[in-house]
């Protein structure tokens, strides 16, 4: 044959209509899918996202949220599965239900969580990425994405200054990399556990800050460690710890660092605030989120190791014949799902590069300045307004305050005084959820009471965004 020429998909189809094939009753004769009916759906399902998901959730005119009570939203969804499936028309408006009733995280009034904002760039890879539907355990299966994986990841480790390179995989999330990160201390220092596990071991100890995320202590009973082997380490007034956390055995050994900068990280774009991440280099493995301060849309998660002795897969390898053949015909060192602890993957790298790819580094880092600024901006009105106080002055775009109506303004600060502060914060946002003009997070900390806390990412948030934050909640709760 001509193996120069375009190969056929199919064999060509003989003449005349094929008599159907009938095994156990089924039909095996075409596809199942109608290609002209998925086109119609899909062409139609489009504009919706587009109008409701994407344009009218970016609007600042628009609700942050339409809230309905958990029995209303059942209600109103239809959530029952039935045997028959529905026509499209009804389909279709599922998802305009589905997107009407969500919470609109790229909305400029949304400050919930460490995530905000809408990057178009980072949308498309999304779009690209399930519509492919890959998973990255493999090059033949997922060659464009493991690529671009690789160059974010490379580019990653130069920025946190390994100069002598690293490696790294992206996870499903900062817990999960912290689990990484104790999983691979552990190793380490006692590859014995790998086959002979955790009764072979002399006792773990895990040190870590006071102030350390919560998944530190999951990830200590995840692995058989233990809570009751995690020492906490004091912290300073400003709630840092100089070590971050690290893991001991008896002997005497230890994974030196882990610095879990998963929001912080992304300081390490900017020229003028790398500085809040001195010594990063020093650590042996780094976690850092680009779903979170950069924009690049849920999940996008890096775990690194400042290492290049392949110590992620000796940790993890379980060498599975029918996924990662020694014989393929391509390097199979671009053959990386044997470094997971998961099998199946998304190529969550792919938006973020493509993001990247658009705005470059520079435009990374005027989203980080501006984040920071604005941070600032709010931080001084704070201090100009009567009724609100910071908890603390912001090092970072995250700012904690507490609001006090007008009927606690003359009382002394006391134990009444912080028990009626304590419960303003939960009744404002009550109520701003149910009007759905924005949503701010709060919570207490140590003996501290209920308090505001905001956070800047979006680089559409404006400073009439801050005025209309302040001015939102002294309207919320000035009656309390």
């Amino acid at each position: 044959p001509d193996t120069s020429s375009k190969a056929s998909a199919s064999p060509a189809e003989p003449k005349g209509k094929r008599p159907p094939v009938l095994v156990d009753g089924v039909t095996l004769n075409g596809p199942t899918l109608d290609i002209r009916e998925a086109e119609s759906f899909l062409r139609d399902a489009m504009p919706i996202i587009m109008e409701e998901a994407v344009w009218k959730a970016t609007d600042v005119k628009e609700k942050v949220c339409e809230w309905r009570s958990p029995e209303q939203l059942k209600d109103l969804l239809d959530l029952e599965l039935r045997e028959g499936g529905e026509a499209h028309p009804q389909i279709l408006q599922r998802c305009r239900d589905a997107i009407r009733y969500s919470v609109k995280t790229g909305h400029p009034l949304f400050f919930n969580q460490l995530y905000a904002g809408m990057d178009p760039y980072s949308l498309v890879g999304r779009f690209i990425t399930e519509a492919i539907n890959p998973s990255l355990y493999t090059y033949e299966v997922a060659p464009v994405f493991l690529l671009t994986e690789e160059a974010v990841l490379q580019k990653m480790i130069e920025i946190i200054g390994w100069q002598e390179g690293g490696d790294g995989i992206f996870s499903p999330g900062g817990s999960v990399s912290n689990m990484y990160a104790v999983n691979v201390a552990r190793y380490h220092h006692c590859p014995d556990v790998k086959v002979l596990g955790l009764s072979a071991l002399p006792r773990l100890v895990m040190f870590t800050s006071q102030e350390c995320h919560y998944s530190v202590a999951k990830a200590a009973a995840f692995l058989g460690i233990g809570t009751n082997n995690v020492y906490v380490i004091p912290s300073d007034k400003r709630y840092a710890a100089y070590c971050c956390w690290l893991l001991l055995v008896t002997a005497g050994y230890c994974w030196l660092l882990l610095v879990t900068a998963c929001w912080g990280g992304g300081a390490l774009m900017s020229k003028k605030h790398r500085y809040l991440l001195q010594g990063i280099h020093r650590a042996n493995s780094v976690a850092w989120n680009p779903h979170k301060m950069l924009m690049a849309g849920l999940q996008c998660c890096a775990f690194m190791v400042r290492d290049k002795t392949n110590l992620l897969q000796r940790c993890h390898s379980a060498q599975a014949s029918y996924l990662f053949q020694q014989d393929k015909f391509y390097d199979v060192s671009y053959d990386t799902g044997d470094k997971s602890i998961q099998c199946s993957r998304k190529p969550d790298a792919f938006k973020f590069w493509l993001m990247w790819k658009a705005i470059g580094t520079k435009g990374l880092e005027e989203r980080v300045d501006r984040a920071l600024a604005m941070a600032r901006y709010l931080a001084e009105e704070i201090k100009k307004r009567d009724g609100f106080r910071l908890v603390m002055e912001p090092e970072y775009t995250n700012v904690c305050f507490w609001y006090i109506p007008p009927s606690l303004r003359d009382m002394a600060d006391g134990p009444e005084f912080w028990r009626n502060v304590h419960a303003v914060a939960p009744v404002v946002k009550e109520r701003m959820m149910k009007k759905g003009s924005m949503m701010v997070g709060y919570q207490p900390h140590g003996d501290k009471a209920n308090f505001f806390r905001q956070i800047i990412i979006s680089p559409q948030v404006s400073r009439e965004d801050m005025d209309f934050l302040l001015d939102q909640i002294h309207s919320l709760g000035m009656d309390l």
